[in-house]
């Protein structure tokens, strides 16, 4: 629930009309709200009444809320609608250009950018007074120097995108490849250079009478791997993991690109398969399905509990064939670290590759100090970012390089200096 501030309800028959506007906000965020469900929202508060500000609140998240991840938004969008005027301030100037003054030092927290263009709807800051300001420094600025749009939008974080830049950052995903070497595999094909093939070359040799007029050859047949992904869907990693998932979305269902098969998994405080939906043509159908079936969106983290579930229940099922496992989480667990530790090498032995995807690593003075991460990271092949478009480009270069190791000596150089 958002902070606990003072409440001012109006006391008019106006409420109904905030309602109305409240339920637009939300729809403008990416909530699919009708007018049925305005009126449930109006006749909902009108039996509840609303003389305490959690009934409220838990009262229109009844009617308005109906997927876990809209939870935030709706938290953030009413904090601006009922509870803090001068919060919407702060939004509107947290989305003007910082060269024409210094902006206040607080960024932006998840979900607050979308909840403010919601709200905001393409309003426009209040223009600035003319003629001369008292102490003003202008400033020029040389647009050559500049990046574009689409090349801020690869950098950007995707907890702090506005809903037209995550719509944008979705459909690059959706054009990205994530391609992989085949490997060869026990069987062999006809080929015109390679092995003698003496089982050919005997069978050909018996049709001419025992002469044999040439050589057969033979080569390995190349075959592609399988792609598992085990991606964490707890409250820290909800936002990171729903865009991620829109980008496997669209590498499951990108044929003739090097993988077999592409598995899904998910899991917060509990293991949950993906992988029929996942192949659901369909990107929107394939995750709001995905969604109704993980029951822990933006609960827990029970990393070590999931993963002995999936040595248990999966690995001999989706492993065989020299899988690659991604693993997508921030490693914060508060299971026991020597059994994460267990189940990460049994992993790990299972797996062609374990490549982890961690968005914690965007900021420049992260250490592997939580234990969790001190478990997991001898157990990976290698360790990388997992929070922009750029981190995603740089994991497809790094799955053709099976010598890859993205941060991981330099992590584990760190622990080593602490010790």
């Amino acid at each position: 629930m958002a902070e606990d501030l003072p409440l001012d309800l109006p006391d008019d028959p106006k409420l109904a009309g905030n309602i109305t506007h409240f339920a637009r906000a939300l729809r403008r965020a990416g909530l699919s709200i009708g007018p049925g469900r305005v009126v449930e929202a109006v006749e909902a508060v009108a039996a509840v009444g609303f003389t305490s500000r959690r009934d409220f609140y838990w009262t229109l998240h009844a009617c308005f809320v109906s997927r876990p991840e809209q939870a935030r938004v709706f938290a953030q969008i009413f904090r601006l609608y009922w509870r803090d005027p001068r919060y919407l301030e702060h939004m509107m100037a947290a989305m003007l250009p910082a060269i024409r003054g210094v902006q206040e030092d607080r960024p932006a927290t998840p979900a607050e950018k979308r909840a403010a263009e919601a709200l905001l709807d393409g309003a426009e800051a209040p223009e600035r007074e003319d003629g001369p300001q008292p102490e003003e420094t202008m400033v020029e600025v040389d647009a050559s120097l500049t990046m574009s749009a689409r090349e801020r939008l690869r950098t950007l974080d995707f907890e702090q995108m506005s809903l037209a830049e995550m719509a944008e950052a979705k459909r690059m995903l959706a054009k990205l490849d994530l391609p992989v070497p085949p490997m060869p595999s026990r069987r062999n094909v006809a080929a015109a250079r390679g092995r003698i093939d003496v089982a050919r070359t005997m069978k050909a040799a018996l049709r001419r009478g025992g002469e044999a007029d040439r050589l057969y050859r033979k080569t390995p047949r190349a075959r592609c791997p399988n792609l598992v992904v085990l991606c964490d869907i707890s409250g820290s990693m909800s936002q990171y993991s729903r865009v991620i998932l829109h980008f496997l979305h669209a590498v499951a269902n990108r044929r003739g690109k090097g993988w077999a098969q592409v598995h899904g998994f998910t899991f917060g405080t509990r293991l949950t398969n993906i992988t029929r939906h996942l192949a659901t043509r369909d990107v929107d159908a394939a995750l709001a399905a995905a969604g109704a079936q993980a029951q822990d969106w933006e609960g827990g983290t029970r990393i070590g509990a999931a993963l002995a579930a999936f040595n248990r229940d999966w690995s001999r099922r989706v492993m065989g064939q020299g899988a690659v496992v991604l693993l997508i989480t921030d490693g914060l667990d508060r299971d026991d670290p020597a059994e994460l530790a267990r189940q990460m090498q049994r992993l790990q032995l299972t797996a062609r590759r374990v490549i982890w995807l961690n968005p914690l690593l965007r900021w420049d003075g992260f250490a592997p100090k939580a234990a969790g991460i001190r478990a997991m990271l001898p157990h990976v092949d290698s360790f990388r970012a997992g929070h922009s478009i750029a981190s995603l480009e740089a994991l497809a270069e790094a799955i053709s390089r099976p010598d890859d190791a993205g941060e991981k000596a330099r992590m584990l150089a760190g622990l080593n200096a602490e010790a």
